[in-house]
């Protein structure tokens, strides 16, 4: 036997161990939040964009939400306009909000879109203004100060939150066999434009197209336990009490809990995943043991 014959053999092997999984995602909703080293480096992106297009092709319906945190503070600086964050959050003016929606639902919305498309299927880059598709409210975040422990609003500025997603654009896509992918600016009163964390914006329309799957690329392998081990699978619950002791701390908190939000918001399902291992969506959808930590109802 030749070696290309072991090649193509092996190949037909795991599509075929791939069946059962394409027909337990068949015509159901996953929405991939897209973000970190899977976006900022050309080979994985380019991975990326097949996956997507693999998933599209193979009878699901991916939604794509993308950050640009990096891209925002290589635009700001050439500009020279300093940043200021707050608990991670960037403290965004007037002028900056501008910045923000001309970098994230221009530069990288389209690039996402166009690398989508370049694979085989087509893409269309959106924003959260566009159709009316997240009706945001302004962020209020409150800070204890430790001298006084009194507590006191912060003005994060143009910074929001989702209070309505409305999936009659994304459901006219779908129609039309279209991947939308969305860039995470949303519309508030008055036609206000708000910045809006990518992770939260992904929950938010995971949990109101009742997905399948809610996938979160990160850089890290998932959610990791005490020992610093994967844990494959967490109920709602159970993600909140590693939380509560300290066992998910830090940048992982908010990521579990829009998680957690998603799900008790309709998604079926979502994962925190290593976006950095080439085809991570594949591996999490169509093999046995996925690629990160599952949180379920």
């Amino acid at each position: 036997m030749t070696e290309a014959t072991k090649s193509g053999e092996e190949r037909a092997r795991i599509l075929s161990e791939a069946l059962p999984y394409l027909l337990r995602y068949d015509e159901a909703t996953v929405v991939i939040k897209y973000g970190g080293h899977a976006m900022g480096e050309e080979e994985l992106a380019v991975t990326f964009g097949r996956d997507v297009a693999w998933l599209q092709l193979s009878g699901l319906y991916p939604v794509v939400v993308h950050g640009g945190g990096p891209q925002i503070n290589a635009m700001l600086e050439r500009l020279q306009i300093k940043s200021t964050f707050v608990d991670g959050l960037r403290i965004t003016d007037e002028k900056m909000v501008e910045v923000v929606e001309m970098v994230l639902a221009g530069t990288v919305n389209k690039q996402v879109a166009s690398l989508i498309t370049a694979a085989g299927v087509t893409a269309v880059g959106i924003s959260g203004k566009d159709g009316g598709l997240i009706r945001a409210r302004k962020l209020m975040r409150t800070k204890k100060d430790p001298g006084s422990n009194i507590e006191r609003v912060l003005d994060l500025g143009f910074v929001g939150e989702p209070e309505f997603v409305d999936t009659r654009v994304l459901t006219a896509l779908r129609g039309a066999e279209i991947v939308p992918v969305i860039a995470p600016v949303g519309i508030g009163p008055e036609g206000r434009t708000y910045n809006i964390n990518a992770d939260t914006v992904a929950g938010a329309v995971a949990g109101a197209l009742h997905a399948k799957r809610l996938l979160m690329l990160t850089d890290v392998p998932g959610v990791l336990d005490r020992d610093k081990k994967l844990i494959a699978e967490l109920t709602c619950a159970e993600a909140e009490a590693l939380i509560a002791d300290g066992t998910v701390s830090g940048g992982m908190i908010p990521k579990v809990e829009h998680c957690v939000q998603a799900v008790r918001a309709g998604a079926e399902g979502a994962v925190i995943l290593d976006g950095r291992i080439p085809h991570a969506i594949l591996l999490e959808l169509f093999t046995e043991h996925g690629a990160g930590t599952l949180i379920r109802p």
